[in-house]
């Protein structure tokens, strides 16, 4: 299975290159060993273009220097060939090429058949084209006075337009003075959390299992959070009673990670809850652009604008690089919001923002979003597939949405120990427990398949077998 793109520039997407943080040895150190023993092992043949550093830094979520540094010493070492203006290339030494005889590495890295790690788009799926035009458009008709520190709650072009984009996709009741524009949930969440504070909330009501940073953030804002367990209908209502909280972070069109959407039933109680207690819901809608069995549900925040506080991304539609996000508080909290503004909190860049207006008024991310669901629908049925085939103990949790599966596993299965399995097989994937703040009732597994491509799904999901094939102590 080759892993170059048609041109034979290989993708960072598609490098697999393992690299641990946690490690104690330096990434740039990392980062050689994996390319040098790729090039050796003759995945990256004499020629093969790498990506640029910059993009290369991105994927791999690392500093550009670290990316520079490792190709300037294999450039040293006769691996690569670097010029200005033509890329960075593979050369395969002599010996590799067969023409004297090979010396064998020491260690020998174990190529990933598939990254499952969840949370992420397709990162080489940026539209780089449309958002170079729409940027060069935003420049060049840019008026002076849009170059200085704009408004606090965001670039009023980009706050009409999402108010009108979030009306039409996801039915939120609000005008151009109720968007906030941000860098992102997670940013937004805090903002909030911070006027909560204020208010005299002491605590904040968060899903088990959730994204662990959600929580964090919660807790970085002054605030304790309140883990409220999640089953096949969603956040349990009835312990979220049981708790002092008067404010619950949420996520109804999709939850993570458990994929399950809030009920109907669930829906109704969450906001009787709210108004029985005159309390707060934080609504998460980071992933609801995509939903592949129907259309998604309605956002929870038109049923009670009063009391919902709307949250939203472009982080899975274009990628969490792009740093831009909005709010949507109710009228109670607004002004809150643009006091912490006006006390230096930061506001996205105006160029951006504007580009990303552009973006949406000329149906460009309407388009995009269009050809991604075609994308993920088919990593997804790929995904199904193979799990039907290589784990059929697997059951799979939620709905056909957003960019990952949750698969749990029979009852006596060692999640720790098939994780580690797995990564032994060269598999990337992440277990239900690391997002629960107890352990799970049934052990699990969250599949991302946001980033893997297409045709590493069915080996990466077979390797997968394998690995849960030695711990359960059968033949695969």
């Amino acid at each position: 299975m080759s892993l170059m793109a048609f041109d034979q520039t290989a993708r960072g997407s598609e490098l697999l290159l393992a690299m641990d943080p946690a490690s104690g040895t330096p990434l740039h150190t990392q980062l050689e060993r994996a390319l040098r023993e790729a090039i050796r092992s003759g995945r990256f043949t004499d020629g093969t273009r790498l990506p640029a550093s910059r993009i290369l830094a991105t994927e791999l979520g690392c500093s550009r220097w670290v990316v520079v540094e490792a190709y300037q010493q294999l450039a040293a070492e006769g691996f690569l060939r670097t010029r200005a203006g033509g890329g960075t290339t593979v050369i395969t030494p002599q010996a590799e090429r067969g023409d004297a005889p090979a010396v064998a590495p020491a260690t020998a890295a174990v190529p990933l058949p598939a990254d499952f790690e969840p949370g992420l788009p397709d990162l080489a799926a940026f539209p780089r084209s449309t958002w170079l035009r729409a940027l060069q458009h935003t420049v060049r008709n840019l008026p002076p006075h849009h170059l200085d520190y704009g408004a606090d709650a965001g670039v009023p072009q980009l706050r009409h337009v999402l108010a009108e984009h979030l009306a039409r996709t996801r039915g939120v009741r609000t005008d151009t003075d109720g968007v906030i524009v941000s860098a992102g949930v997670t940013h937004g969440l805090t903002l909030l959390c911070e006027v909560l504070r204020e208010e005299g909330h002491r605590q904040v009501a968060v899903e088990d299992p959730g994204w662990p940073r959600l929580g964090l953030a919660v807790r970085r804002a002054g605030l304790e959070p309140v883990q409220v367990p999640v089953d096949d209908e969603g956040l349990v209502v009835d312990a979220l009673e049981r708790t002092t909280a008067r404010a619950v972070l949420v996520s109804p069109a999709h939850q993570f990670p458990a994929g399950v959407v809030l009920s109907p039933t669930r829906r109704t109680a969450l906001l009787a809850w709210a108004a029985a207690c005159d309390g707060v819901i934080l609504e998460d809608d980071y992933d609801a652009e995509y939903r592949y069995d129907r259309r998604p549900v309605a956002a929870l925040q038109p049923q009670a604008p009063d009391r919902v506080a709307y949250l939203g991304t472009v982080s899975k539609t274009l990628g969490p690089g792009v740093r831009l996000g909005w709010l949507v508080p109710p009228p109670a909290l607004l002004s809150g919001v643009l006091r912490l503004r006006e006390c230096g909190d930061p506001v996205p860049a105006t160029v951006d923002q504007l580009a990303l207006a552009h973006l949406i008024e000329s149906g460009t991310l309407d388009r995009h979003l269009r050809r991604t669901r075609v994308d993920y629908l088919a990593r997804l049925t790929a995904l199904r597939t193979a799990l039907a085939e290589y784990l059929p103990d697997a059951r799979i949790q939620g709905v056909d949405a957003g960019l990952h599966l949750t698969v749990h596993l029979p009852d006596d299965t060692d999640e720790s120990a098939l994780l580690k399995e797995a990564r032994e097989h060269g598999v990337q994937i992440t277990g239900l427990s690391q997002y629960s703040s107890r352990p799970p009732a049934r052990p699990g597994l969250i599949i991302g398949y946001g980033k893997a491509r297409p045709r590493q799904i069915a080996p990466g999901i077979a390797a997968l077998a394998a690995a849960y094939a030695t711990v359960r102590g059968t033949r695969p």
